[in-house]
């Protein structure tokens, strides 16, 4: 019997022509309430969805026969990813087919906001012929500075470069090599902010890049700045963007996405003369929803004729036989991987995974490739998983290097990663604690710190001088702001006098509250981490 595809939101015809074309078995049921789509999904291997159709555990727990579900473009947050993964149905979206549309959008209203063609349109149809009030400036020579390497930044430094503009980029995540490829020049970050005549940010939203363009950052852009954002609400501080308009830091600001969509009719900079804007419209061509809906349906015919997996989010990467014992291990690679991802000193160059004891001999490749995945993750856009992980590293120029123990030197078993670029080197080791009958894992070494700690949640990492009263002061400070500690270790390195802390926290730190910290005594560094 054929696999049996149900389309639950409007695709491109096409979609369903190629699925028919496959032998596979298709109905076309869009608009369904939850309720409607919950009593026939039992009856479907698999899903086709655009962004309508919210998949939920709900739903999941009743689709007792799906194996698929195939998002029509990039984002999966209509999507209940973890309890897909529980229930061992993979999750696909298509990353590639709108990053043209996206890019274009992006160069659109950039040039858009430079000749400040939406108020010149308004003030002409309004009677008025106001050639001086809307003078506006060329983009021949002026310099771009671009938040963000991945599919759609790239498209936009190859687009720029044809308008004779000067590319600059930041993206921690690529090597200067594949950067200068691209035409980029690859610079730190406030450097960036410093340099560029218009910023354009290109880069997924994470608790990394949440309020990346905030008030500080601004205060470091050139005055007189352009400010792009087609990527995702919130990477874009407003309340900062808006207090930066008015005071003429930035000139300007062109703006597809919004934190909350739509915005409020009385959202401040909808009232900003120096404000364009659009509907989230960055995907939004008929050639971008054709190229998805296409990519779509012939990810779902490889994957059912013959079980080829392509741009999946969530593959599961443990055999079933070994899922069972190698599921601890793999859960400890991607946190270690998470964490020095979080821990980088800069653009990195290589990454070395070794792995040693039971899962060396089990499924090292597993565990090296979600270790890679936690790493890139939070900081690429677009989905990163253990298959598509060392491609996208590879691509970035990183180059990765895996070492298998049949034995550890310290541990049973252990996962170890280190991230180095030009000038630094970051190292994490994690290993499995037996608690009872519970599988632990720990941290049990950052760079040459030994100590032990949960990868869970939020964490603060303290590098400080081994001096008295730093433990009582940061203590303080996180108890008179309402931060409760879980945990806390101290790692020792006497030869240096120096001292490395991580406090488990059940609340966020902002980066005034680091900034403060940073000005405690004794305190070198101060980061915080979510994993």
């Amino acid at each position: 019997m054929s696999a049996r595809i149900l389309i639950a939101d409007p695709l491109s015809p096409r979609a369903e022509e190629i699925l028919r074309e496959a032998g596979l078995a298709v109905d076309v049921k869009v608009g369904l309430k939850p309720a409607e789509l919950k009593a026939i999904l039992p009856a479907y291997d698999g899903l086709a969805v655009r962004s309508a159709t919210k998949v939920t555990a709900e739903l999941l727990e009743a689709a007792t026969r799906l194996k698929l579900i195939g998002r029509a473009g990039i984002g999966v947050d209509n999507i209940d990813v973890p309890a897909a993964s529980r229930r061992g149905v993979v999750v696909m979206n298509t990353p590639s087919g709108n990053a043209v549309t996206t890019a274009e959008h992006a160069l659109a209203l950039m040039m858009a906001l430079a000749r400040r063609i939406p108020q010149a349109t308004a003030s002409l149809k309004a009677g008025r012929w106001e050639k001086k009030k809307f003078q506006g400036s060329e983009l021949c020579d002026k310099t771009l500075g671009l938040i963000g390497l991945g599919n759609i930044g790239r498209i936009v430094a190859d687009r720029a470069r044809g308008l004779r503009l000067k590319v600059i980029a930041y993206d921690p995540f690529i090597s200067e090599e594949a950067a200068a490829k691209l035409g980029a020049e690859l610079v730190p970050f406030d450097r960036l902010l410093a340099r560029a005549d218009i910023v354009s940010v290109h880069t997924p939203l994470t608790p990394d890049t949440r309020g990346l363009i905030g008030a500080q950052a601004l205060k470091k852009c050139k005055p007189g700045v352009l400010i792009i954002n087609a990527a995702r609400g919130g990477i874009v501080d407003e309340a900062a963007l808006a207090q930066a308009l008015g005071s003429g830091q930035v000139a300007g600001a062109a703006l597809d996405v919004f934190v909350d969509e739509p915005p409020q009719p009385d959202h401040p900079l909808l009232a900003l003369d120096s404000v364009i804007c659009t509907p989230h419209l960055g995907a939004s061509t008929e050639e971008a929803q054709e190229k998805v809906a296409i990519e779509v349906a012939e990810q779902m015919v490889a994957y059912f004729l013959r079980g080829e997996v392509r741009n999946a989010v969530n593959l599961p990467a443990i055999p079933r036989e070994l899922r069972e014992r190698l599921a601890p291990h793999v859960d400890l690679a991607e946190k270690l991987g998470a964490l020095a991802g979080q821990l980088v000193g800069g653009n990195i160059d290589q990454i070395a995974i070794e792995v040693s004891g039971e899962p060396a001999e089990a499924g090292a490749k597993t565990v090296v490739a979600a270790a890679l995945a936690g790493l890139l993750r939070s900081h690429l856009d677009v989905p990163v998983n253990e298959v598509n992980a060392p491609v996208l590293a590879a691509d970035r120029g990183i180059r990765l290097s895996e070492t298998r123990r049949a034995r550890g030197e310290n541990f049973a078993s252990a996962v170890a990663l280190r991230a180095s670029g030009r000038g630094w080197s970051r190292y994490v080791m994690g290993t499995i604690f037996q608690i009872a009958e519970r599988a632990e894992p720990r941290v049990v070494v950052i760079d040459d710190f030994l100590l032990e700690i949960a990868p869970e949640g939020r964490i603060l990492v303290l590098r400080n001088e081994d001096k008295p009263g730093v433990i009582g002061s940061v203590g303080t400070f996180l108890g008179a702001r309402g931060i409760n500690v879980s945990r806390m270790q101290v790692g020792l390195a006497p030869a240096r006098q120096e001292a490395l802390q991580l406090w488990n926290i059940d609340g966020e730190l902002t980066e005034a509250m680091l900034q403060e910290i940073r000005r405690l005594p004794h305190v070198r560094a101060a980061q915080q981490v979510t994993l």
